[in-house]
């Protein structure tokens, strides 16, 4: 079954938003569009946020942010507990983060990669899975780390 994908996006990753929208419901996806919903000027912060709670109360769902860079995005988004969001801009390293590191958030740069780029990014972070093992403790550390901070 495939996850439902919570969207995000400040008025810099807006048309991409939509791009990778389109493109995700072609393929089956369910989308959850927490905005913007134009060009004006947005926070990224307040967009990081929404989708980050929505996706960090739900098993079911994965989070996907969009800002000029994914900087801003990446970093309020992992301000929420229980976020593993990572900022990406190539194919291995979109494959790496959900395989070692159990992403459950893909940030990406709008004035940073191409649309195209962003869908094949997004294909591949999907089909990829986390692998646990090893690497399921390493998350354990992180996420029992997280719960330790104030």
């Amino acid at each position: 079954m495939k996850p439902i994908i919570v969207m995000g996006a400040d008025h810099a990753g807006w048309r991409m938003k939509e791009f990778l929208k389109e493109k995700l419901q072609e393929e089956g996806y369910t989308v959850a569009d927490k905005g913007t919903d134009s060009e004006v000027s947005a926070d990224s912060h307040d967009y990081a946020v929404a989708v980050g709670e929505e996706v960090a109360a739900a098993q079911d769902k994965l989070g996907i942010l969009i800002c000029g860079t994914g900087i801003g995005m990446s970093m309020s988004a992992n301000k929420v507990n229980g976020i593993r969001a990572s900022l990406v801009s190539d194919l291995f390293s979109a494959q790496m983060t959900r395989e070692h590191n159990a992403a459950n958030v893909l940030c990406m740069g709008a004035r940073v990669i191409a649309n195209q780029m962003a869908w094949e990014i997004t294909k591949v972070w999907l089909a990829s899975e986390p692998l646990g093992g090893k690497y399921a403790k390493r998350v354990t550390k992180m996420m029992d780390y997280e719960k330790t901070r104030i």
